[in-house]
């Protein structure tokens, strides 16, 4: 398996991949990565743009009814849901860590709303740590390019991490999900312009 082609390929392109979601604290990321499912960033950067001007803090977006949150993340889609896990969230965040949220995975995942993918993103991106958020673009472009083979995220998080040094993840994450979003897409990839076809699986067998 050719990873370090793919990671110099992957330094070529996205050089300083940054995360697209709009935040000021680990809070504001959290709620952002749940509103995210199912959403596009630009949208949920739309939405929060103007939710976090009153409400960035857990304590001010606690003061909100589940009605108001929903009329006010109505676009991002799964609105009532996604406000239930938000305020239910929040509630855990004032009780258990005053208002802080929590750095250890395990505590993360015991939050409602937030999975493996959502933890991992807020680990690696809020806090500074080795986690690999696998998310669609992920998924999609790991198993064409032979680093996983599975449509099972956690199986292919802890396929990558067999392949990629721990210090890597975080940038390959963001690498891998910028690559996915932006040329090798679900739909009419730019296999073009793709500096992997050769050991890509889907371009062989087109």
């Amino acid at each position: 398996m050719q990873t370090n082609k793919i990671r110099e390929e992957l330094d070529k392109i996205f050089p300083n991949p940054k995360c697209e979601l709009e935040y000021q604290t680990p809070y504001q990321l959290l709620v952002a990565v749940i509103l995210s499912a199912q959403c596009t960033d630009k949208r949920v950067n739309i939405v929060t743009k103007e939710l976090f001007k009153n409400h960035g803090s857990p304590q001010k977006l606690f003061s909100l009814s589940q009605e108001e949150l929903e009329e006010k993340i109505h676009s991002c889609g799964f609105y009532h849901n996604k406000a239930k896990n938000i305020l239910s969230m929040t509630k855990e965040l004032l009780d258990k860590y005053d208002g802080q949220v929590p750095s250890d995975p395990d505590k993360l995942q015991s939050l409602a709303g937030v999975g493996r993918k959502t933890a991992n993103v807020v680990i690696s991106e809020a806090f500074g740590g080795n986690a690999l958020a696998v998310d669609t673009h992920v998924l999609r472009v790991s198993n064409r390019l032979g680093l996983a083979n599975t449509s099972d995220p956690n199986k292919c998080e802890e396929s990558l991490k067999q392949i990629f040094p721990p210090e890597s993840w975080g940038k390959l994450h963001l690498q891998l999900v910028h690559f996915g979003r932006y040329l090798c897409k679900a739909q009419k990839p730019d296999c073009k312009i793709c500096p992997f076809t050769s050991i890509c699986k889907y371009y062989n067998n087109l």
